[in-house]
Order: C-alpha cells, then sequence, then structure tokens
C-alpha cells in the first residue's frame, strides 16, 4: 500500500508540474506567435492558445 501512494503522490506532482508549465507557457505564447517569421509557426502558437 505504501508503494501505492508513493505512485499517486508521484503522479500528482508530475500533474501540477505540468500544470504550471501549461500555465507559464500560455502567457508567453502571443509573444512568440507575432515574434514568429513561419506562418506555421504562428499558426500553430495560435491554435495551442485557442
Amino acid at each position: 500500500m505504501a508503494r501505492e501512494k508513493e505512485l499517486k503522490d508521484l503522479f500528482l506532482d508530475t500533474l501540477k508540474d505540468i500544470y504550471f508549465a501549461e500555465k507559464k507557457i500560455l502567457s508567453a505564447l502571443p509573444k512568440m506567435a507575432k515574434a514568429a517569421q513561419s506562418p506555421k509557426l504562428k499558426a500553430a502558437f495560435e491554435k495551442h492558445m485557442a
């Protein structure tokens, strides 16, 4: 049972890290889209924002 708790804690910590990273990138994406010179890259940034 202790191992199950360790795995659950690891999963939750990883999920928190992913959520934090996503929130950070969402604040940077508008600047990245504006600076992108490739139309495909700009479209990818804008799609991710949506």
